[in-house]
């Protein structure tokens, strides 16, 4: 049974669950549903997109160092789908956010993550936001998931409630490293950077 986190809340992957070494990490999102009763509150709460070009969510992995980004080769995202220490595996770009369950895909075998690495920082946010005139606010049922890639168990779940209108970079959590243990925290904070060189050098 996954244990659901509210915002804010931290806890234990690897401690709760003794032998854990291959994980998957599931990202999904809906775009909101303007008409009908598909959306519910949610779509009520974060108004429509409706009509313009559809929203493309990407999902990347940033590896700190120290809680530093240092090198390009540790940005994990559609451009650079394996981490240079071939730990951390993307499994590619979702154009659309369209279908059920996760829109993207990481896997990540923890034992091989270098241990100059402390945290991996989970980031979705909107391709070409900018120009396309989109934002969070366009988007619902987003989630982080993280399960056991060996027996396929969901492990953890964090659905991400906020309004985030305005808003066009997601940081849903982030896996960082105590003492030989792995934990995540669920962040779900919400930023303005509007392509991932912008989010990465806040990191640097």
């Amino acid at each position: 049974m996954a244990i659901s986190l509210q915002k804010g809340q931290r806890v234990d992957l690897t401690k709760s669950n003794p032998g854990l070494k291959k994980v998957m990490v599931g990202l999904g999102w809906d775009p909101v549903q303007n008409s009908g009763k598909k959306g519910g509150l949610l779509g009520a709460l974060f108004g429509g997109g409706g009509g313009g070009p559809e929203i493309d969510c990407d999902a990347s992995v940033i590896m700190l160092k120290d809680d530093k980004f240092v090198h390009k080769g540790d940005l994990v995202y559609f451009g650079n789908l394996k981490s240079s220490d071939q730990s951390i595996t993307h499994t590619g770009d979702n154009l659309t956010g369209a279908g059920e369950g996760d829109d993207e895909q990481v896997f990540i075998n923890l034992d091989q993550v270098s241990s100059e690495y402390n945290k991996l920082v989970f980031v979705v946010n909107i391709y070409d936001a900018k120009r396309r005139n989109q934002d969070f606010g366009m988007i619902e049922n987003a989630f982080i998931r993280i399960q056991n890639d060996q027996n396929n168990e969901e492990l953890i779940r964090f659905n991400l409630t906020d309004n985030h209108t305005g808003k066009t970079t997601l940081v849903p959590g982030e896996l960082y490293r105590d003492g030989k243990e792995w934990k995540f925290a669920a962040v779900g904070e919400a930023t303005n950077d509007v392509s991932l060189s912008e989010i990465v050098q806040k990191y640097s």
